[in-house]
């Protein structure tokens, strides 16, 4: 009686939604996007200034080398902490592969702008040909 295969209506296709696989799948990209997303960002993490007016990227550029300069006055090239001769020379060796290539500069809001301005002349130095400011755009 209770393993009868017979032609019930209850035992034949079940019309729920089965969200398990559903689930499964959201959980694998929320892990994914988490552990790609800090990966995304270029250069050490420093609060930039603010403004109002900003430059939009020209889309012609290729892709900018990273400086960032730390609230601690630290200086970085991409993620590599560098000191003032190390930094020249590894500009100049990332600029050798592609001379036209810019420099974002990320410094810090709290420096004063004279220790920005030092490692734009290092970076001049090195034979920059531009260097461009990062800040964070004020929304109106």
């Amino acid at each position: 009686m209770g393993m009868g295969g017979g032609g019930s209506g209850r035992d034949g296709i079940k019309s729920d939604i089965n969200v398990t696989p559903l689930v499964d799948v959201v959980l694998v990209l929320l892990i994914i996007f988490m552990v790609v997303t800090p990966m995304l960002q270029r250069g050490k993490d420093v609060r930039l200034p603010r403004a109002e007016s900003v430059e939009k990227e020209r889309k012609e550029s290729s892709d900018p080398l990273v400086v960032s300069v730390t609230a601690d006055g630290r200086v970085y090239l991409e993620r590599d902490e560098l000191k003032d001769e190390a930094f020249e020379a590894a500009v100049r060796d990332k600029l050798s592969a592609n001379l036209g290539r810019r420099i974002l500069l990320k410094g810090d809001s709290t420096l004063p702008f004279e220790d920005i301005r030092k490692v734009m002349h290092r970076a001049r130095a090195a034979g920059a040909r531009g260097v461009s400011l990062g800040v964070e755009e004020i929304k109106k």
